[in-house]
């Protein structure tokens, strides 16, 4: 798993997949989300407050340690939220 050559731990992700399983806070990431273009998942301040806006949605505690791997690991991933293969390859890491 790519994720965990980020330092990001597998007990996180699970919490975080059991939560996004609620339809109210997936909607809310999901519209936090929307519009995205690859251009801003390469910009680190921009990930940044993603990554925060969404922690807080889901109402998970970050360290800033953690707070930075999980900005390596979007950038370092290189996505494109409007091709279908780049969303195909980020669900078989995360299901």
């Amino acid at each position: 798993m790519s994720y965990t050559k980020y330092g990001i731990r597998p007990e996180l992700v699970e919490r975080v997949k059991l939560k996004m399983k609620n339809p109210a806070v997936k909607d809310r990431v999901k519209q936090e989300l929307n519009g995205l273009s690859k251009y801003d998942l390469q910009d680190r301040t921009k990930v940044r407050r993603l990554v925060r806006t969404t922690a807080g949605i889901l109402q998970e505690p970050l360290t800033q340690g953690l707070e930075d791997q999980l900005i390596s690991f979007v950038m370092g991933q290189r996505i494109d939220p409007n091709n279908t293969l780049h969303l195909i390859k980020l669900w078989a890491m995360f299901r």
